[in-house]
């Protein structure tokens, strides 16, 4: 869920004699060097990757280049990787949840020291400590993990170290393969946008200050999840079913109706993103006829226009939608009040 790191241009005008990192003596330099920089910028402030690369129209020296200025405030340090190249790495561990902004130099003026003469800035993404994130999450019971303080805690939000354990060994190797501890994963994107469900918060799925806050809050708070952990798994073998785990056991199982070869349902596991009750669905048959079903109950969605819902069908078991999961009214109320914003659904090839 990473972005690529952002390019942007500076242009200025170059004079005077060229700053060799290493060179001999100051007094060499006739007249200060001005140069242009292009920059490359972390779309996320991390301690572990860098925050930012300069490249320059002549070689400039690390150790002349004053301090790269963040805000918040942030430590950091330049690292020679070339004669005209330098990058920027943090000193001190980013602020989770909070977005900075990075003076970066577009032109400077190079004589015994660097002076930024011109500069631009940059927002960054917010910084996510996903390992804190998964602790805080994990003792609200929204993950199947829990996790066990290896240190004493001042406070519930405080970030330790520790193990997690699944909470519910009856869970699918379908869904636990899909989890490891402090990496970006849909089981954490999940259980994140159910959080920002149940506290009124966009469900973005994404860490931003407000989710960031609430996470503390109910920490402190010991807002615990207030449902069940569920999961719906759905095959596509002969016949085509749907099992609906609950705190790792399975609660329900019944046979669905997966899309046509024309219309494939999506493969893969993702977070149930919206819900209706009831809706008319409508839209444009493999033939190029229109279509629109009135009253369609129990609705959730959980990638594109593929969601889980009820259809009266003559018979059950085999691919018959147009990428939905199918299943009878009443197999569908039952299974859509344990489908909220964030529910992780399966779909085997």
């Amino acid at each position: 869920m990473r972005k690529l790191m952002q390019r942007t241009m500076a242009v200025a005008s170059l004079t005077g004699a060229l700053l060799v990192p290493g060179a001999a003596s100051a007094h060499a330099q006739t007249s200060p060097l001005v140069v242009r920089a292009t920059s490359q910028v972390s779309p996320r402030v991390s301690a572990v990757m860098p925050l930012a690369r300069l490249h320059f129209t002549s070689p400039v020296s690390a150790a002349l280049l004053p301090q790269l200025k963040l805000t918040p405030a942030l430590a950091t340090r330049w690292q020679q990787i070339g004669p005209r190249d330098v990058q920027a790495v943090a000193m001190a561990t980013p602020t989770s949840a909070v977005a900075y902004s990075i003076t970066l130099p577009t032109s400077l003026r190079c004589g015994r020291t660097c002076t930024v003469t011109s500069s631009h800035v940059v927002q960054t993404g917010v910084a996510v400590n996903l390992l804190w994130e998964d602790q805080l999450l994990a003792q609200l019971n929204y993950l199947p993990v829990s996790f066990s303080p290896l240190a004493k805690q001042t406070s519930a939000s405080q970030q330790v170290p520790g193990s997690f354990t699944w909470r519910f060994p009856g869970l699918p190797t379908s869904l636990s393969s899909q989890w490891s501890t402090g990496s970006d994963n849909v089981i954490l994107h999940g259980a994140l946008m159910n959080f920002q469900n149940v506290h009124g918060l966009p469900t973005t799925g994404e860490i931003d200050t407000a989710t960031w806050n609430a996470l503390v809050v109910a920490n402190e708070a010991h807002q615990m999840d207030p449902a069940s952990y569920n999961y719906v798994d759905v095959t596509q073998g002969s016949p085509e079913g749907l099992t609906l785990y609950l705190n790792g056991a399975a609660a329900l199982h019944v046979l669905v109706n997966t899309g046509i070869p024309q219309s494939p349902t999506q493969v893969g596991t993702y977070p149930v993103y919206l819900r209706y009750t009831t809706q008319t669905m409508s839209g444009t048959n493999p033939d190029g006829s229109h279509y629109s079903d009135p009253g369609i109950p129990w609705v959730s969605y959980f990638y594109g226009g593929d969601a889980l819902h009820g259809f009266i069908r003559s018979s059950y078991g085999y691919p018959q939608s147009l990428g939905c999961v199918e299943m009878p009214f009443a197999s569908a109320a039952l299974v859509w009040p344990h489908t909220p914003i964030g529910t992780l659904v399966t779909v085997h090839a």
